[in-house]
């Protein structure tokens, strides 16, 4: 055989090896056991292909009423850190109250007074109201709705201000220690924490600080976390060194530190947030707590800070008088704008933030584009919806008008149900894969949305991405709607995945002008006659 036949068998054969290589499936990956998990669209987790027109959209909650003026003598235009749970049928707030008189004349008609820690409370969410406790003395009256006052922590030097309220979901957390404070104290410098059997006579859990490594000056909370079995708290921080263009600041950026603990008492090594493709900015608070529908997903509203150039933009924002007058205490206390971000995590420290807002300044002339408004409350609560036979839905609260006149305003802003993102398709459709997974369950029930001429379909492939059979696309008629909990039929077996349960496979959601919010496995129920 002559040299050129031998050369030509020989690359014959390594071109064959080659595309088999190329042509053979990739090796699966270990799958993702979701169990009964309800999943949300926020990132990309499970996520391992979209195509076509689809994409994953971040939602923004929708301005409701004002529910709430911090027009309390004892409150004022710098009430703010607001703390909201719901328990049973009753909703709780908790806030700080303060006056600040650095700015225009309006808030000349109100005196500087010491921080206080309020309560609020409401069987709506919407309409709040302060009862009398008679705890604390004001203005020579204990006719208030005052919890805490800096007398109140003199002990540990405690400062009523910076100051978070939970209910604590611990199982094993004894009944006089049902709802917790986070608080900041001085003797020595650091976070303490308070406790209550009622939330609303509180005492030192300790009296030596529980966490020392930051700067303190935000709200600085700790929740149970029943997926990880611990407490997270989480607490602002500045970076080190001096950042070219905020040279004011000269610890760098506003930024977010977190440990976990057993028990509220011993904490992990401080570490800080780290973020999936996010350019560092200024996070002014935190606000994260686990999301009450999937609490493995953890969710943040921070409080975004950007100090813009003093130029006819920033002048003509409403208030122009009001911002001169506090610029003159600073030029950043009236160049800067704070808005509202939105940012989820699976681990409590890397998080996929949304750089764009979650929610803006907005349209309105008056009491907006101010340092201090936008701040959205830690905490969210299911309300009735504002549509008369529409699901209940989301309330989130946050301020405006801070730092003018002698109050701020609270705005309820709702939102759907896992509303925050959708995988997202138009009319022309796309189609999205999830990575290998396994469940529980009997039946897959969507959280989703279309348009009249839009659709949902969904195919249950095996690990290596051909269809299961009856469950392939085409068994699959179109889906349409608006629904929190549809249950997804395929022709021949309905709803029924139970043959699936425990196996390996992938989700295929086909999409037209459509969106997808979450999905669930649960447990099984028979269709109903007639489907």
């Amino acid at each position: 055989m002559s040299c050129w036949i031998r050369w030509t068998v020989v690359l014959m054969a390594l071109t064959v090896v080659l595309w088999a290589g190329l042509c053979a499936p990739a090796a699966a990956a270990e799958p993702i056991d979701i169990g009964a998990r309800r999943e949300l669209m926020v990132d990309d987790f499970l996520i391992e292909a979209m195509r076509g027109e689809v994409r994953l959209q971040l939602h923004h909650p929708m301005p409701r009423e004002i529910v709430f003026e911090t027009d309390a003598p004892w409150e004022g235009n710098a009430a703010a850190y607001q703390s909201v749970f719901q328990e049973g049928n009753l909703y709780r707030m908790y806030y700080h109250g303060g006056q600040y008189r650095t700015g225009g004349a309006a808030t000349q008609a109100m005196d500087e007074h010491p921080w206080t820690f309020c309560y609020a409370e409401s069987d709506d969410g919407i309409h709040w109201r302060r009862p009398e406790l008679g705890i604390c003395e004001f203005g020579g009256s204990t006719a208030n709705n005052i919890i805490l006052m800096p007398e109140s922590l003199a002990e540990f030097g405690g400062d009523p201000a910076h100051t978070a309220a939970f209910l604590d979901s611990n199982p094993a957390c004894p009944p006089d220690a049902k709802y917790k404070i986070v608080v900041v104290g001085s003797k020595p410098f650091g976070l303490y924490i308070l406790k209550s059997a009622d939330g609303i006579h509180f005492s030192p859990l300790s009296t030596e600080p529980v966490i020392t490594q930051g700067a303190f000056d935000s709200q600085n909370l700790a929740f149970w976390d029943p997926a990880l079995g611990a407490y997270r708290a989480y607490w602002r921080i500045f970076t080190e060194g001096i950042t070219e263009g905020t040279t004011w600041s000269p610890g760098g950026f506003r930024a977010i530190r977190t440990a976990t603990s057993p028990d509220l008492l011993q904490w992990s090594d401080p570490v800080d947030l780290t973020y999936v493709s996010s350019p560092e900015e200024h996070l002014y608070t935190n606000q994260i707590q686990p999301y009450y529908r999937a609490p493995h997903i953890l969710m943040g509203f921070p409080m975004r800070y950007t100090e813009r150039s003093w130029s006819e933009p920033l002048l003509d924002l409403p208030g122009r008088e009001e911002r001169m007058a506090r610029a003159a205490g600073h030029p950043r206390y009236g160049a800067a704008i704070t808005d509202g971000l939105f940012m989820t995590s699976r681990d409590g420290q890397l998080f996929k933030r949304w750089n764009e807002a979650f929610l803006r300044p907005g349209p309105r002339a008056r009491h907006s584009w101010v340092y201090g408004d936008n701040f959205i409350f830690w905490g969210m609560v299911e309300t009735p919806s504002v549509l008369e036979d529409a699901p209940r839905e989301i309330s989130l609260y946050a301020t405006e008008g801070y730092w003018e006149g002698t109050s701020t305003s609270i705005r309820r802003l709702t939102i759907r149900v896992d509303g925050f993102v959708s995988a997202s398709a138009s009319l022309a459709g796309g189609e999205l894969v999830t990575k290998p997974i396994r469940f529980a369950g009997g039946n897959l029930s969507l959280n989703f949305a279309t348009s009249g001429a839009g659709s949902v379909q969904v195919e249950i492939q095996d690990v290596d991405g051909r269809p299961v059979p009856g469950y392939a696309l085409d068994d699959c008629p179109p889906i349409f709607g608006d629904r929190l909990d549809k249950v997804v039929r395929w022709t021949a077996p309905g709803g029924d995945v139970r043959s699936l349960a425990g196996q390996t496979v992938r989700l295929r959601f086909v999409l037209r002008d459509a969106d997808l919010y979450s999905f669930q496995f649960v447990p099984y129920e028979p269709d109903p006659a007639g489907t």
